[in-house]
């Protein structure tokens, strides 16, 4: 077949393949155009999924009638002029493409009128095919009916899932724009049902306006278990909500990232907020986050991808530890509330973790020592914190242990309750915060009378090599012997009885897999949550009255004490009047 130019009919729809995947893809283009025009108000009605009709009805800057032919030509556009543009994009659309695309897979009706017109004007487009503008009725605004999407390519309709799932990811989109933009309202419906109502949230305070939407499109509840976090760093600025670890989710789906308004789903940014979460989460749960990334312009590039869902970075590296240390440090504040402030109260029930402790926190030479599981608890170097503490009168925020219960639980009493702390979690948090502290100071470690080989992939000790560092300040001295054999001649002392072969390989493949700094970091102290789980008191070690209140006390001097280092809760609260209301006292 020889060389040719392709028909202009034919070159739209192939651009429409790229941009138009189904009828959500429709919505997003034609709302991210109503917002670009200003819009305070946007309008969705579909039917059939949005395979039969998309109406979307804004009240925008609208179309002079003049211009109204060249928006549906190929790459027209209002929002860039130059390749300098391009390179500072600050607008949802930009290349010209999604009316186009469109118009040549549906039959499009835009009915447009400027705000200082005296009517509208009007413009068809069948299946390519341009009418003449004519003149119409409408409020100033504009709006533009899709019916019957692919009616000229039915391959590609026959791609297209049932109304109801086609609805559902209309839905999303919509959400998700409406998450960006609370001062706009979203409403979308179906025939004579709504299916989504989002008033504009007002003008006032930014960090409610943003907590309004979130509550009305993701529910109170999510607002109820998440905390503000504001960040900046020179021209990047990032603000939104994180909810609580134990908050998480079994599925990302409350995961939500906006770069300059824009709407994304980025591995880095993704990534970056799973490594901050990376000492609480628990295993196979995700976090829920609701995150606006402002920077410069020119330090992004949004041309990236045919649906402009995804984003690339000057300085890709930067922006992950940017977001990377403001969400850590985030939860971590949130472990570590001012020496003047009051337990906080929390409504105790089945599964709901006790909320953050509230009170002096000491990260400096805790007084707390790696245990050997076969030692009596009571031999514990963290007993003596019983003793340091002042004892004035001046009850502890976790209370006064009095039982252990099933050889899992301790029962200590307050003033107002009663607290229940899992002592496995707890231990292993106060053990786990200390060897993070140790690192830069050394580990107790013990040399190999007999050092152990272990047999690994090639790349995977390559992969090991690389962060070999990490794993000294862990305790270990590792050599490589043969291309395909490692051998451990030095492990943490807290770490003898344990099979060593088999936790260097588990986190040896974890680094292997993963790869990146940022995740050998999260290798490295994955080991050591590795070490303190191992290492931290199990089941059915019965504890005395003062080694349950060591641990108490240790948990009230240790980051990050509200979970363990897998994200499960450590304690939880029962108030005095719950407990009068579980026997109907006072009525």
């Amino acid at each position: 077949m020889p060389i040719r130019v392709l028909p202009d009919d034919l070159i739209d729809q192939i651009a429409a393949g790229e941009v138009i995947e189904r009828p959500a893809s429709v919505v997003k283009e034609l709302v991210e155009n109503s917002l670009d025009a200003g819009a305070r108000r946007v309008e969705i009605e579909i039917e059939a999924g949005g395979k039969r009709l998309i109406e979307v009805r804004d009240d925008g800057a609208g179309i002079v009638a003049d211009e109204l032919s060249v928006a549906l030509a190929r790459h027209a556009t209002s929002k860039i002029a130059s390749l300098d543009d391009l390179e500072a994009v600050v607008s949802l659309g930009f290349r010209g493409e999604a009316l186009p695309s469109i118009g040549s897979v549906a039959r499009l009706t835009v009915t447009s009128r400027p705000r200082a017109a005296a009517q509208a004007a009007k413009l068809r487009v069948d299946g390519g095919q341009q009418s003449e503008v004519q003149p119409a009725a409408h409020p100033p605004g504009t709006t533009i009916q899709i019916r019957d999407l692919f009616f000229n390519v039915p391959a590609r309709r026959k791609f297209l899932r049932t109304d109801a799932t086609e609805q559902s990811h209309i839905l999303r989109f919509v959400e998700r724009l409406a998450l960006s933009r609370p001062e706009v309202a979203f409403r979308v419906s179906s025939g004579t049902r709504t299916l989504l109502d989002a008033p504009a949230t007002g003008s006032g305070d930014p960090a409610r306006a943003g907590a309004l939407r979130i509550a009305r499109i993701l529910g109170e509840d999510f607002v109820a278990r998440a905390y503000r976090l504001t960040h900046s760093a020179g021209p990047v600025h990032l603000e939104g909500w994180i909810g609580a670890p134990t908050a998480s989710r079994a599925q990302g789906d409350q995961q939500f990232w906006f770069v300059n308004g824009r709407a994304v789903r980025d591995r880095l940014l993704m990534n970056a907020v799973r490594a901050g979460y990376r000492d609480v989460l628990y295993h196979g749960r995700h976090p829920a986050y609701v995150l606006h990334l402002s920077l410069d312009p020119a330090l992004v590039d949004v041309n990236a991808h045919p649906q402009k869902l995804e984003v690339r970075f000057r300085d890709s590296r930067q922006i992950h530890e940017f977001v990377f240390r403001a969400v850590e440090r985030q939860l971590a504040q949130v472990a570590q509330p001012s020496a003047t402030s009051a337990m906080s109260t929390t409504t105790f029930r089945p599964g709901h973790s006790g909320g953050s402790l509230s009170f002096p926190l000491t990260t400096a030479a805790s007084p707390v020592a790696p245990v050997d599981p076969g030692m009596p608890v009571g031999d514990w170097a963290m007993a003596q914190a019983v003793r340091d503490l002042p004892t004035d009168g001046i009850e502890q925020p976790l209370g006064t242990a009095i039982a252990q219960l099933h050889g899992v639980y301790i029962l200590a009493q307050t003033t107002d309750g009663l607290i229940l702390v899992d002592m496995h979690a707890a231990h292993e948090r106060v053990l786990y915060e200390r060897m993070k502290l140790e690192q830069g100071h050394g580990v107790a470690s013990q040399l190999m009378l007999e050092p152990i080989s272990i047999a690994l992939k090639a790349h995977e000790i390559d992969a090991l090599l690389e962060s070999l560092p990490a794993w000294e300040r862990a305790g270990f001295e590792l050599q490589r012997l043969a291309p395909e054999q490692l051998v451990v001649r030095r492990v943490p002392a807290m770490l003898l009885r344990y099979d060593i072969a088999a936790l260097v390989r588990e986190v040896v493949q974890d680094v292997a897999t993963v790869g990146g700094t940022h995740h050998l970091d999260s290798a490295t102290e994955r080991l050591l949550g590795s070490i303190a789980c191992r290492s931290a008191i199990h089941a059915n070690r019965r504890l005395n009255l003062a080694e349950m209140n060591a641990l108490l006390r240790q948990m009230e001097q240790t980051p990050r004490a509200d979970q363990c280092n897998h994200g499960r809760p450590t304690w939880a609260r029962l108030s005095l009047r719950e407990l009068d209301q579980l026997f109907l006292r006072g009525r």
